[in-house]
């Protein structure tokens, strides 16, 4: 039998600069959901990547006197290494300056020139340098002053190749309209109905840029963003290179980007497709943003956050958890140093760590480290509550509700610290009722393989440091939804109890970085 494929794709971020916390949370929450999806038993593909032409990064290289491909070149590098740092395993980087991605570009253009949906034209508006795109006026304050960039746009006309999108609004409009898992969620669907109905044709090249794809047969010009970039999702998988490939991966399951670019990845890039004749994606889901303490981040301000820094000195998962648990997905969220150590300390260190070195401490007391056979009659309602925690994670996860996905897996948690209370295994042990201990030491250690299995997605390293400590032979990345049946901890597994998963931040760690 088949396995189900599931293709999801990051935004690829402008390549002038490493990523910050905001890009961070992005490509976590695509990890988490592309280990989840393995975790069901899916065949997975995860691309992320660069978006590395235009003016800026010609300029940004200018003033560090290397090439723009030097630059580049540096700045995946560091890209890379953040998310290394962060425990984010892509299975696809794809760059823009790649060569089979500029020629696979070329050769989309010229489709779509040979069809006639691109033209050149004279084209005028109002044109932000820091953004470098056209803005609609009606997106302009009175002032014209950008409100991303803060600097004034400036009028500019100048003749460029243009894409017809008019051509497939209707059939666009139907789509979104008949397909509400399309774009996600409900409120930017309908603010980007109403966008549609309005929204012109694009001018998808431009003049006096050297860094960046040249149209073919026209070296004045080169392809603009909206090809050059969004077509990654393409050719990351093999698009006009490798069809066999693409035929295997296309189209997506999910594209997972921030609610600023949602416009472009729901209204643009669809009505490419359908240039194409390529099927739309499944779903176009438009994530919130991680602001600091209330501010948005800025380099004038002073409180970008560097998650390779962050995560050197807290550790990936702790960052993993606060972010996906911490936002509502799909709307803005808040990076709070108090809050990050509050929440990692309360759920990480003292609600999971805590009920496994509990646990073990016991076992390894009176049972030599040895897990003991299951004893059902006191296991109360953990066994019920595990299967209903694997059927919540589920609907939740389908819902894009990653936060909640993880709250049910720690009420799982919370019913085995509270199991442990009621039963006081310590007492047991006390009054030598040996089989009822051995019993309820089981049922902890099996609901904590459960949620180990089930955390994963989330916080790997942690999730593997229970798995370790569970002495369970068979790897946790080889775990599948079908080994979640409780019962399944073998009797006489050898535990080994190797201190804490996670130590509580104390104040000396913590306290220097709550001015930020």
């Amino acid at each position: 039998m088949t396995s189900k494929k599931y293709y999801i794709t990051t935004a690829i971020d402008y390549g002038n600069a490493p990523p910050h916390i905001g890009h961070a949370y992005e490509k976590i929450a695509a990890d988490a959901l592309a280990r989840y999806h393995r975790l069901r038993g899916e065949e997975v593909f995860f691309l992320t990547g660069l978006d590395e032409h235009g003016n800026k990064i010609e300029k940004a290289a200018d003033a560090a006197g290397v090439t723009p491909q030097a630059f580049v070149d540096d700045i995946a590098e560091k890209a890379k290494e953040v998310w290394e740092a962060l425990n984010i395993r892509y299975d696809g980087f794809i760059r823009t300056s790649d060569p089979t991605h500029r020629e696979a570009v070329q050769r989309i253009f010229q489709r779509l020139m040979d069809k006639g949906d691109i033209f050149k034209a004279k084209y005028e508006g109002w044109y932000c340098k820091g953004c470098e795109e056209f803005k609609n006026e009606r997106d302009l304050p009175e002032d014209k002053i950008c409100p991303q960039h803060q600097q004034p746009v400036e009028w500019s006309s100048e003749e460029n190749y243009v894409f017809k999108l008019s051509n497939y609004r209707d059939r666009l409009r139907a789509h979104i309209e008949q397909n509400v898992e399309f774009l996600q969620p409900e409120a930017r669907r309908k603010e980007l109905l109403n966008l549609l109905e309005t929204f012109p044709d694009i001018s998808v090249s431009r003049q006096n840029v050297r860094w960046g794809i040249p149209v073919p047969g026209d070296e004045s010009q080169v392809i603009y963003v909206w090809i050059d970039a969004l077509s990654n999702y393409l050719t990351g998988i093999g698009y006009d290179t490798d069809m066999e490939r693409f035929n295997h991966w296309w189209p997506a399951e999910l594209h997972l980007v921030g609610k600023d670019i949602t416009k472009f990845h729901a209204i643009i890039w669809p009505a490419l497709l359908m240039a194409l004749d390529l099927p739309l994606p499944r779903q176009i889901f438009g994530h919130g943003w991680v602001n600091v303490a209330g501010l948005k981040m800025s380099k004038t301000i002073g409180n970008v956050i560097e998650p390779k820094a962050l995560a050197a000195e807290y550790g990936a998962d702790a960052i993993r958890y606060y972010l996906l648990r911490e936002v509502s997905f799909g709307r803005d969220g808040d990076f709070t140093y108090e809050a990050f150590e509050a929440r990692v300390n309360a759920d990480l260190a003292n609600n999971l760590g805590n009920a496994l070195n509990r646990t073990l401490t016991i076992l390894e007391k009176n049972f030599e480290g040895k897990v003991s056979p299951r004893f059902p009659e006191i296991e109360g309602d953990l066994p019920r509550i595990a299967e209903e925690t694997l059927a919540a994670v589920i609907a939740r996860m389908d819902e894009m509700a990653i936060e909640e996905a993880i709250a049910a897996v720690w009420a799982l948690l919370d019913a085995v610290n509270k199991y442990i209370d009621s039963t006081a295994p310590w007492a047991l042990a006390k009054n030598g009722e040996t089989e009822k201990l051995g019993g309820v030491l089981y049922a902890v250690l099996e609901a904590l393989r459960i949620a180990a299995t089930l955390a994963s997605p989330f916080i790997p390293t942690l999730a593997g440091k229970i798995w370790e400590q569970l002495g369970i032979e068979a790897p946790l990345s080889a775990q599948r939804w079908s080994d979640l049946v409780w019962g399944g901890l073998a009797e006489g597994t050898a535990t080994q109890k190797l201190g804490p998963i996670y130590p509580r931040i104390g104040a000396e760690l913590a306290g220097a970085k709550k001015k930020a």
